[in-house]
């Protein structure tokens, strides 16, 4: 203070306040001006987010190709029974199966095990959702959650169980096909896995009712 008895002269204030800031974290001033950019850059109507381009528009029989798969929806069945596909319906429910038959290449450098729940990353179906896929099944020798070996192409059949009144002869179906990425584990989780689908392709599909056919 001043001999005086009044304020801090002003050297006096400013060593003060040197001395004060020199006792808090940097890290403290790296958050308040964090802070402090969020804050202008919401005055001005936030931060900018890059535009999510909309799905591709394809047709049956159309090939969507991504880092994960080249994939080719080619029809949709209702039966009355599938369980050559591992589909097998509960007579006392009145239940039926829908079919989708794809072409499916892996495009990955590892052999991919090709699940239900996989089918249900890469395929959604708008008038299904929420029913799980019942199997996933080759068409040729009827293996149920095939390994699918780096470029070797194959037919599958993907399958869902509902009840009959659900679709008809002539329904359409709205389909989405999506792309994963690819995930590396470390720490807790090792090795790679394709998450995160993201929509890239709508198609739609007219439903045939085969009954007991196949």
């Amino acid at each position: 203070m001043t001999s005086d008895g009044g304020a801090p002269a002003p050297r006096q204030r400013f060593r003060w306040l040197r001395a004060a800031t020199d006792r808090v974290p940097t890290r403290w001033f790296a958050a308040l001006g964090t802070a402090v950019f969020l804050a202008a850059t919401a005055a001005f109507g936030g931060l900018a987010t890059a535009a999510v381009p909309s799905p591709a528009v394809i047709e049956a029989g159309d090939e969507h190709r991504n880092d994960e798969f080249a994939l080719t929806i080619e029809r949709a069945v209702l039966l009355d029974d599938f369980p050559e596909a591992g589909a097998v319906v509960d007579p006392e429910e009145n239940e039926r199966v829908l079919a989708v038959q794809i072409a499916i290449e892996n495009r990955w450098t590892e052999p991919i095990w090709f699940t239900p729940s996989a089918a249900a990353q890469s395929l959604r179906i708008d008038e299904v959702a929420g029913v799980p896929v019942e199997s996933v099944a080759r068409y040729d020798d009827a293996t149920t959650s095939p390994w699918l070996q780096p470029g070797v192409p194959a037919e599958l059949v993907v399958t869902w169980i509902l009840d009959a009144g659900d679709l008809s002869d002539g329904d359409l179906l709205h389909l989405t096909v999506n792309d994963l990425s690819l995930y590396t584990g470390s720490f807790i989780t090792t090795g790679q896995t394709w998450e995160d689908p993201v929509p890239a392709a709508t198609l739609t599909l007219v439903v045939t009712d085969a009954g007991m056919g196949s």
